[in-house]
């Protein structure tokens, strides 16, 4: 299960205000792991130390204990994670590199925009691969005093660090070797109005924007966003942007198109650095001669 820092009050990121998690000191966040003893060497520094006195054993066979190597780390299978209001969101992140010995346990940390801060360690299933599984909320549990998980000012990009310890006790500590996007949710509602109508009137094409508050536990209008208008005709698969609208300071949409053909209307908004994509369901409107 991932831990996380209690949040402090901060001013919020993109609208609202935020609350910003106390950062863990280094000693709280590199902790051992299955008993194993960090020697906390960095990726791309010889750990020369370990020789000499110590290295007697691989001195005999003519070799010299090489630490693991971390070739990746993808987080969420390279998607981003989005997160509303009432739910948790689970996701996994996989550590994958090598070592002579196999590797044995990984450490993950997951750090964000204003202090935002999650850790979790597993055990590797295989030599080459540590698979482990973050959950994140921003709703307070039901029933309970739990502090949030996520406040506004958290939504953005995170980065991640890892270190990786293998078999032989050999270890390496490798910083910002992925980023991902923990993005607030967003939702869209669109109606086409009159239906049926007449071919060649016109149709008002409605709709509203809002995304996830985390700061607040609803889902609020988002202004000042360009939202494509599309449009599928009947038995077609592919819409086409129509339009481009920007919402208005509660994230309400509005234009007005000819009717052409029977087909559905749809609103479709591409997402931002700290919110989650969205399209509407698409509403049929019956053109008549």
């Amino acid at each position: 299960m991932s831990r996380f820092a209690e949040p402090l009050s901060d001013d919020g990121q993109d609208g609202g205000q935020g609350t910003t998690p106390h950062a863990l000191t280094t000693a709280q966040r590199r902790r051992p792991v299955g008993g194993v003893i960090r020697r906390g060497a960095v990726v791309g520094v010889v750990a020369g130390l370990v020789m000499g006195a110590g290295a007697s054993a691989d001195a005999a066979s003519g070799t010299a204990l090489s630490d693991p190597v971390v070739s990746g780390v993808t987080v969420n299978s390279g998607h981003d994670v989005i997160v509303g209001i009432t739910h948790d969101v689970s996701f996994p992140v996989t550590v994958t590199g090598s070592d002579d010995s196999g590797l044995l346990s990984a450490d993950v940390d997951l750090k964000g925009p204003h202090g935002g801060f999650y850790t979790t360690d597993a055990m590797c299933e295989n030599g080459t691969a540590c698979t482990m599984v973050f959950t994140v909320n921003a709703h307070p549990a039901s029933g309970s005093d739990d502090p949030v998980d996520l406040a506004n000012a958290n939504a953005g990009t995170w980065s991640a660090d890892t270190l990786v310890d293998a078999n032989d006790g050999g270890s390496v500590f490798a910083p910002n070797v992925a980023s991902f996007g923990l993005k607030r949710a967003a939702q869209l509602t669109v109606n086409a109005a009159p239906e049926p109508v007449a071919k060649g009137a016109w149709i008002t094409v409605t709709g509203k924007l809002v995304r996830a508050n985390w700061d607040t536990y609803r889902y609020a209008g988002y202004a000042g966003r360009a939202v494509k208008l599309q449009f599928r005709p009947k038995g077609s698969s592919t819409y086409t942007t129509v339009a481009t609208v920007t919402t208005s300071n509660t994230g309400t949409l509005s234009t007005k198109v000819k009717a052409v053909r029977d087909g559905y209307w749809r609103w479709n908004f591409a997402g931002t650095t700290t919110t989650g994509p969205a399209k509407a369901a698409g509403d049929y409107v019956d053109v008549r001669p």
